[in-house]
C-alpha cells in the first residue's frame, strides 16, 4: 500500500539486498554512504528520546492511510451485495490498520535513508523517539491483527488479498524495488491499488471486471502522482541514494513521463462508463477530472527550465499537479459512489 501521497523512500545491506548506486551530476551516491550519514541520527545512534501516542500514530502514515481507506470503502460500497454495517466497519478498519502496519514496517526498513532526507528526518525512528525494533514489532502485530480480523469478519479471500497487499508493499516495493530501479513506483504502485479490490472481495468473496478496473486506475494514477512529488523532492532522493526517475533519468524525462501516464490514465478511468458498468454521473465526472489532470500534466512539461531541465519556477507546476492528483482520486472515487446510488 503505497506511500502517496505519496507517496512514498538503504544503505546497509539487509538480508542480501545490495545498496543501490545512483550517479547525480557526476557524483556517485550509494546506499553505503547513506548508512554512514544516517548513523548521526539519534534513532540510529542509540540516543532514544521519549515517544508519545502521536509518534506511534505517525508510524502508520495517516495521510497516506486516508486515501487507502477511502478507495477501499468505495470498493466495498459499489460491490454487489451488502455486509452488515458492523462487518463493513470491521473490513474498512482492517484495510486501514493493514495500510498503517505496512507503513510502520516501511519506516523501520527505511530508517537509514529517512535520517538523511529533509522531509522524513523528523519521523519517529530517525528522530530517536521510537526504537527500530519496537516499530517493527508494532507493524508485524498490526498486520497479523488486520488479516485475522478480516478473515473472521468477512471471508478468507479478502484476508488473503489483504495479506498479499501487505507483503507486496513490504517485500516487493520497500525491500526490493525502491532502492534498485527508477521503475519502483510503476511496479510498486500495485501496493496502493489493492484497497478497492479488497473492499469488493470483502463483500462478494470473489473478483469481477469492475474491481480489476478500479485496481488498474489506482495503479496508473500512482506514477504521475508520485513523479510529480519526486520532481520537487529529487534532491532528497539523490542525497539518500534512492533511484527515483528524476535522479536517474533527469527532470525533463520525468516531466514527459508524467504526461504520458496521465494520457493513458484518463481513457482508463472512462472504461467503466464505456463498458456500461457505471452511469453518466461517473462518466462525466471522470472526463472533467481527467481533462483537469491533463492540463496539470501539460503545465509540468511546459515548466520554465534551464538547459539541464531544472525548473526555474521551483517546480510550481509539479507541486500543483501533485496536489491536484490527490484531489482527483478522491473526487473520482466519490463520483463512483454517487453514481452507484443515484445512477
Amino acid at each position: 500500500m503505497t506511500d502517496s501521497n505519496q507517496a512514498i523512500d538503504h544503505g546497509e545491506d539487509r538480508g542480501g539486498i545490495a545498496p543501490s548506486l545512483v550517479s547525480v551530476s557526476g557524483v556517485s551516491v550509494s546506499g553505503a554512504s547513506v548508512s554512514g550519514a544516517a548513523l548521526t541520527a539519534p534513532g540510529l545512534a542509540g540516543e532514544e528520546a521519549f515517544s508519545s501516542a502521536g509518534d506511534w500514530f505517525a508510524l502508520l502514515k495517516p495521510r497516506v492511510m486516508s486515501l487507502v481507506v477511502f478507495t477501499g470503502w468505495i470498493g466495498l460500497l459499489v460491490a454487489p451485495g451488502r455486509l452488515h454495517p458492523v462487518l463493513s466497519f470491521a473490513a474498512i478498519l482492517c484495510i486501514a490498520v493493514a495500510a498503517g502496519a505496512a507503513g510502520a514496517i516501511n519506516m523501520w526498513y527505511d530508517r537509514d535513508i529517512d535520517a538523511v532526507m529533509r522531509r522524513t528526518a523528523g519521523r519517529p525512528i530517525p528522530a530517536g523517539r521510537i526504537a527500530a525494533g519496537e516499530a517493527l514489532g508494532y507493524g508485524i502485530t498490526l498486520s497479523a491483527f488486520a488479516v485475522v480480523v478480516m478473515a473472521l469478519a468477512t471471508n478468507i479471500a479478502a484476508a488473503c488479498v489483504l495479506a498479499f497487499s501487505i507483503a507486496f508493499y513490504v517485500f516487493i516495493y520497500t525491500m526490493w524495488l525502491k532502492r534498485r530501479t527508477p521503475q519502483n513506483i510503476v511496479i510498486g504502485g500495485a501496493a496502493g491499488a489493492f484497497p478497492p479490490l479488497i473492499g469488493w472481495v470483502a463483500v462478494t468473496g470473489g473478483l469481477d471486471l469492475m474491481p480489476v478496473l478500479l485496481f488498474a486506475i489506482v495503479f496508473f494514477w500512482t506514477p504521475p502522482h508520485f513523479w510529480s512529488l519526486s520532481l520537487f523532492a529529487h534532491a532528497d532522493y539523490a542525497r539518500a541514494g534512492v533511484p527515483m526517475l528524476p535522479v536517474v533519468a533527469g527532470a525533463r524525462h520525468t516531466r514527459w513521463q508524467v504526461l504520458l501516464y496521465t494520457l493513458f490514465l484518463v481513457p482508463l478511468t472512462l472504461a467503466p462508463w464505456a463498458l456500461h458498468l457505471t452511469g453518466a454521473t461517473y462518466g462525466i465526472s471522470a472526463l472533467v477530472l481527467g481533462l483537469g489532470f491533463i492540463v496539470c500534466a501539460v503545465r509540468v512539461v511546459r515548466d520554465a527550465q534551464d538547459r539541464q531541465g531544472i525548473s526555474l519556477t521551483r517546480d510550481a507546476p509539479a507541486r500543483g499537479a501533485f496536489k491536484y492528483s490527490i484531489l482527483y482520486l478522491f473526487v473520482l472515487f466519490a463520483a463512483l459512489a454517487v453514481d452507484h446510488y443515484v445512477g
